[in-house]
């Protein structure tokens, strides 16, 4: 989580306004690839291996097998761009890039055993040593990332958006980057172009609305994560499970009205995200100060126990106990 405006917490009665952090966002909505396997003669191929390798920066892949139909389905799988192969150690091997969205699932039809494949040849061997430089790219940045060193972090994910230009996970993480040094301009920049690259990025706004909110941009932020609530709502992704973009949107529009000082606006939306997802600790918290800040004791004393009930070690643990403390003299 990020914490954006510094403040202080007071113990009892009128709270002051103190800074909220995001929530961080991570992917929730999905997609799906279904298809066929046939051999040269039009029959239906049974276990042909299906592998799904995904193209977008991230190193991910999953595989499947088809039925005795030649068919095969996989749900489950992150929006972008993927490559399919189907192969058999007997008919070889075929491969289509794919474009996974989020919604039905995309159709695909392999024909084996016809003397190649587009997955064949010199042609896959270049892709595959591209695939490679890439990932390699990829998680080199998010190696940098992790031990602070977010210039050499940058670096990478540039190089990693040098072989796909349309990578927007890189622009994005580039933008986290960013924000670690609080370079906002160069932030704000990256998030630009990961949502210019994907116009339904949720995690790209909410990642707009951090910078602005940092900045105190309050109007500007409002407007991002509202942008990142109204997709993630499109999307389905609202009811979504922990994590989802919804709840993160929904989240960070309690955090800029709570930092621009609309409290009351700002419970709308922290209760929101409790009926979303009950087990949200943050929102719980941020209910209990509101409603310190308003005098209401009662009101606040379950809303910081049921924080620690979910979060006993979290970063707001030692206020929580101690404001509990002092409020059941």
């Amino acid at each position: 989580m990020l914490r954006l405006l510094s403040g202080r917490l007071l113990m009892i009665a009128l709270v002051a306004v103190a800074a909220v952090a995001f929530t961080v966002p991570a992917f929730a909505q999905t997609g799906a690839v279904k298809g066929k396997v046939i051999d040269p003669k039009g029959n239906p191929v049974d276990k042909a291996a299906i592998l799904m390798e995904f193209m977008d920066g991230i190193n991910f892949k999953t595989d499947t097998k088809t039925n005795n139909k030649g068919e095969f389905i996989q749900i489950g799988l992150k929006p972008g761009n993927y490559r399919v192969t189907a192969s058999t150690k007997e008919l070889g091997s075929q491969s289509f890039n794919v474009r996974v969205t989020i919604g039905d699932p995309r159709e695909m039809k392999f024909q084996l055993g016809m003397g190649g494949g587009a997955g064949d040849g010199g042609a896959a061997a270049a892709e595959a040593a591209k695939t490679a430089t890439l990932k390699k790219a990829f998680e080199d940045g998010v190696a940098l990332s992790k031990s602070g060193d977010f210039d050499g972090a940058t670096a990478k994910f540039t190089e990693a958006a040098g072989l796909v230009p349309n990578c927007y996970d890189c622009y994005y993480n580039i933008g986290y980057a960013q924000m670690q040094k609080k370079d906002y301009a160069k932030a704000e920049e990256a998030f630009l172009k990961a949502v210019e690259l994907k116009a339904d990025y949720v995690e790209g706004y909410n990642g707009l609305a951090t910078v602005y909110n940092a900045q105190k941009k309050f109007d500007k932020a409002s407007e991002a994560s509202q942008k990142a609530s109204d997709l993630a709502a499109a999307a389905g992704a609202l009811g979504g499970g922990p994590g989802a973009g919804g709840v993160d949107a929904e989240y960070n529009n309690g955090v800029i009205d709570w930092n621009a000082g609309k409290i009351p606006e700002a419970m709308v939306h922290f209760q929101k995200v409790i009926e979303l997802k009950p087990d949200h600790a943050e929102a719980h918290y941020q209910m209990g100060m509101a409603y310190l800040n308003q005098g209401k004791m009662a009101e606040a004393i379950p809303m910081f126990e049921k924080y620690l009930t979910l979060a006993p070690t979290g970063p707001n643990a030692a206020t929580a106990t101690g404001i509990l403390k002092q409020i059941k003299k």
